[in-house]
């Protein structure tokens, strides 16, 4: 069998989510009888039915549900190499993925890092499927609960939980809190919505939003706001991950600057530290 083209596929991933020729034609922008003989022609290509059809409903064989998920995989992955061709046009330019309050004080010295050259920053919940659908070249991903399936990961650093609060909150002035006790408050969001760390402050600061972030993070918050430790949750290991495939010169730059970033972050944190004790 000659390979299959993406045309066919997109034709075929329209009916199968719409069930209905008519519906997939318009959605397809094209007239219903072409992509009926379309789909039939691919069924006997391949040598399988894909769907029933009678006068009055479409419906899927068990061939075409797993047809379907692999074809939208397909579609997904050219979709991702198309992205990631495009921006190599672009030799220093990397987009990272991070999650809003990660490891903030790292990524503002990374951005302003001249050793690395221009990039974006996209604040994504989901930081793998970022990289594997190609919307960033690297992602900061958190060890041990983010799926790294098909990545490659350096280690980077470690991030202690930090409870943000306004500063006239009843737990602000706690040396530690709970989960549950964060739960009591109505505006408790585990997870920071999708917003630069400015805005996750603001709403913060107005009342309207209780989270945790990490440590990094917490280093930067302003008066008005509160960073109390969470006791019962365990510290974040962070890492910087990016596709298998052979990594652009432009990804091993951003890891190696990364690393020395942090290092030198380090080294910082403790040199105050013994001149603090030392006065």
């Amino acid at each position: 069998m000659d390979r299959l083209e993406t045309r066919e596929l997109a034709y075929f991933v329209a009916v199968a989510e719409e069930l209905h020729f008519g519906r997939a034609a318009e959605r397809l922008g094209m007239a219903q009888p072409p992509l009926s003989r379309a789909i039939s022609r691919l069924e006997r290509r391949m040598g399988v039915r894909l769907l029933e059809r009678t006068s009055r409903r479409v419906a899927l064989t068990d061939a075409g549900a797993v047809f379907l998920d692999e074809s939208r995989r397909l579609l997904d992955s050219l979709d991702a190499a198309v992205r990631r061709a495009q921006r190599v046009r672009q030799p220093g330019r990397l987009v990272m993925a991070v999650r809003p309050g990660t490891a903030s004080g790292l990524i503002a010295d990374l951005v302003r890092s001249a050793e690395v050259g221009n990039h974006d920053v996209l604040f994504a919940h989901d930081r793998p499927a970022a990289l594997r659908d190609g919307k960033a070249d690297v992602a900061l991903l958190c060890l041990g609960t983010d799926d790294l399936t098909g990545l490659r990961t350096a280690d980077l650093t470690e991030e202690a939980p930090f409870a943000l609060v306004p500063r006239d909150h009843p737990l602000a002035r706690r040396p530690t809190v709970t989960v549950a006790e964060l739960r009591q408050d109505a505006n408790f969001d585990p997870e920071c919505p999708p917003l630069g760390l400015d805005e996750i402050l603001d709403r913060v600061v107005l009342g309207r939003l209780v989270t945790v972030v990490g440590s990094g993070a917490a280093e930067r918050i302003p008066a008005e706001v509160a960073a109390v430790p969470v006791s019962d949750l365990p510290p974040t290991r962070l890492a910087l991950a990016w596709p298998e495939e052979t990594p652009r010169p432009a990804v091993t730059a951003f890891v190696r600057s990364a690393r020395a970033t942090e290092a030198r972050r380090v080294l910082d944190a403790k040199d105050v530290i013994r001149r603090s004790s030392a006065s």
